[in-house]
């Protein structure tokens, strides 16, 4: 039976090339690429996975600006079918984001299943999955390294402390992904060409009363070092092993 799979999309700045203010120890993200993080690419492989395995269609969904047009034709060149970037909302606030999720996803009709990362790689609060769980009123597959269809029922695969654990919901449901679950696909240059001229769909987000939770603090830690350098060589690795060893404080 065709799926109708809906795939939420995190576009990042690039956080290989964030760099630290050397004073303040605060982030410098002016000029920084954005990109999708790499728990979204998880989830599109998933969801494309599922789509070349049952049939039917994915839909990506971007909570972003008019900057997220190039991750949306990335997600088109990885497989997904049609994409909705939402814009118009700057702030941060997981209630809000789950609220504008679910009313846009309520819109696309009869969904199978919501795939998305099991957090993200700028907050890491882990909130938005249940929170659209609520929203939708649709059972959650949490930290899936695996995922699969079996009739009305969706199947994962966790890894526990202690244990694996296999769960399955009725359809449809939530599923979050870990960076377990797959690797993700890099498409050729025709899909990739072929991607540059889908339409994508923008629309705005709604005005909401929700606070954005401020930031107090954001500082990286600051890292003492003794620069030491030794041009004997036999005379470093000497010094070094008794630094391994505790001898040398």
């Amino acid at each position: 039976m065709a799926l109708n799979i809906v795939v939420l999309i995190k576009q990042i700045i690039d956080i290989d090339q964030l760099k630290t203010d050397p004073n303040s120890g605060e982030p410098l993200t002016q000029n920084i690429p954005l990109r999708i993080e790499n728990l979204s690419k998880n989830s599109i492989e998933a969801a494309v996975q599922l789509k070349e395995k049952n049939g039917g269609k994915v839909t990506g969904i971007i909570f972003g600006t008019e900057k997220s047009n190039s991750a949306m034709k990335e997600a088109y060149a990885m497989g997904v079918d049609e994409g909705f970037i939402i814009t118009g909302y700057k702030g941060n606030n997981p209630a809000y984001t789950a609220s504008v999720l679910s009313s846009k996803i309520k819109e696309l009709g009869n969904v199978d299943c919501v795939i998305l990362g099991n957090q993200s790689a700028d907050s890491y609060t882990g909130l938005l999955p249940g929170l659209l769980s609520t929203e939708l009123n649709m059972s959650l597959l949490g930290n899936a390294v695996s995922v699969s269809v079996e009739g009305e029922r969706i199947r994962i695969k966790r890894v526990l402390d202690e244990k694996d654990e296999i769960i399955s919901a009725v359809k449809p449901c939530i599923v979050s992904v870990t960076q377990e679950i797959n690797q993700p696909r890099l498409p050729p240059v025709l899909q990739i060409m072929a991607a540059g001229r889908k339409p994508i769909n923008t629309v705005p987000a709604p005005v909401g009363n929700f606070e954005t939770p401020k930031i107090i603090s954001n500082l990286a830690p600051k890292s003492d070092r003794k620069r030491l350098i030794f041009e004997d060589m036999d005379k470093g690795v000497s010094e070094i092993t008794k630094i391994i060893r505790g001898e040398i404080k």
